[in-house]
């Protein structure tokens, strides 16, 4: 019986490590190109160093337009609740965060309706409180991103590029597939005709070494 709990004791352990390590926190950078009259997702995500450690964030989001100077600050997220500080997005954007807590590491946000005047920078700030034994720690952490809206979703040139080299890739490789397998072939074709030409003369030399034989014993008679 003790073996059986320890058992279940390892599985249970397991299972919890599983699922810390699917619930792992990766910052990801935000997309930067939007459709215009689409809606965009416009990504901020700030891990924390060690994840056993509690803490509350406050997420701010400010906007400089590509005409002007300074930013405005549009949007805060604390408390579990948002709220539109800026005209401009008024019953335009939605948390698509981190929810039903405090404790924020995914501070993205989502805009409806994307138009030609949301093309700017986007600063996203977050404010964190580590709550240790005996004492707080605060920090703060910031993502810049860079909004173009264009008519129509393009293609970057990178993925253009990447798409054309796997295209080359998957060309050269057929060829050379091709070159391989003619190579082969050769090979074992001048390897069969060598067999075969040294069978023929294995059988010729039998052939005539016994019509020696022959011979000689017709003689002796």
């Amino acid at each position: 019986m003790p073996a059986v709990n320890g058992m279940l004791l390892l599985l249970t352990l397991l299972a919890l490590q599983a699922s810390l390590c699917r619930a792992a926190c990766v910052e990801v950078d935000s997309d930067t190109e939007a459709v215009v009259n689409k809606g965009f997702k416009l990504g901020c995500i700030s891990c924390k160093m060690r994840a056993e450690v509690p803490a509350t964030a406050t997420v701010s989001w400010y906007f400089k337009a590509s005409d002007e100077i300074e930013f405005t600050h549009f949007y805060t997220y604390e408390n579990i609740a948002g709220e539109i500080t800026d005209a401009r997005f008024q019953n335009r954007l939605v948390w698509r965060g981190s929810n039903h807590t405090t404790d924020l590491q995914d501070g993205s946000i989502y805009i409806l309706n994307v138009t030609y005047n949301d093309t700017g920078t986007f600063l996203c700030i977050f404010d964190r409180i580590l709550i240790y034994t005996n004492y707080e720690y605060q920090t703060n952490t910031s993502k810049t991103i860079q909004l173009n809206v264009v008519p129509r979703f393009t293609r970057g040139m990178a993925s253009i590029l990447s798409e054309v080299m796997m295209y080359v890739s998957i060309i050269g490789l057929q060829v050379w597939l091709v070159v391989e397998m003619i190579y082969c072939y050769r090979k074992i074709s001048a390897a069969g005709e060598e067999a075969l030409r040294e069978s023929a003369e294995e059988y010729l030399a039998i052939a005539s070494e016994n019509k020696e034989n022959c011979a000689s014993v017709q003689v002796a008679e």
